[in-house]
């Protein structure tokens, strides 16, 4: 079985927070923050398999402070667990008043992609491998994560037998 270390995967994106990104708050927009979210995670997933990857599901996004115009946000991801095709990918979003220099955890979030061949077949990915405290906390907690989003999809596909397709104007 091939292996990777997480670090192989880590990526980083750092961005300014301008007017337009923000909301009626004037603190960054959630929305914003959650597609560089997804980028920067497809991008750690991509480094560690190497192939096509798609996003399986958003576990979690926790939006722990706001952002502030007068902030710099940069976000940090790396592959924390895998399966046969599967990987678990955390991204920490840490501010930076750029003011004072100030930071600070303002979010974490976990996502899982699927790596696809060209044929959109999945595809075996890579063990990780963690190495730091922080990596090995992660890794070592992720089956637990990995039964909940299980447990969650079967409870969402439940939910959708209940649901209607029909338009309201039909």
């Amino acid at each position: 079985m091939e292996t990777r270390f997480a670090k192989e995967s880590r990526c980083y994106k750092t961005a300014r927070v301008f007017p337009t990104d923000v909301n009626n708050h004037n603190t960054l927009f959630g929305g914003k923050l959650m597609a560089y979210i997804d980028d920067i995670a497809s991008i750690a997933a991509s480094k560690h398999c190497r192939a096509s990857v798609v996003t399986a599901s958003t576990d979690s996004v926790d939006f722990l402070l706001p952002i502030q115009t007068t902030d710099s946000v940069c976000l940090e991801s790396y592959v924390t667990w895998t399966g046969r095709s599967s990987m678990e990918v955390f991204v920490k979003v840490i501010t930076e008043d750029l003011q004072n220099g100030e930071r600070a955890i303002a979010a974490t979030a976990f996502l899982t992609f699927v790596a696809l061949d060209e044929h959109k077949k999945t595809v075996q990915v890579p063990q990780v491998v963690p190495e730091t405290e922080e990596e090995q906390r992660l890794h070592e907690t992720a089956l637990y994560r990995a039964e909940v989003r299980r447990h969650r999809r079967e409870e969402s596909k439940k939910f959708a037998d209940y649901l209607i397709t029909k338009f309201p104007w039909e």
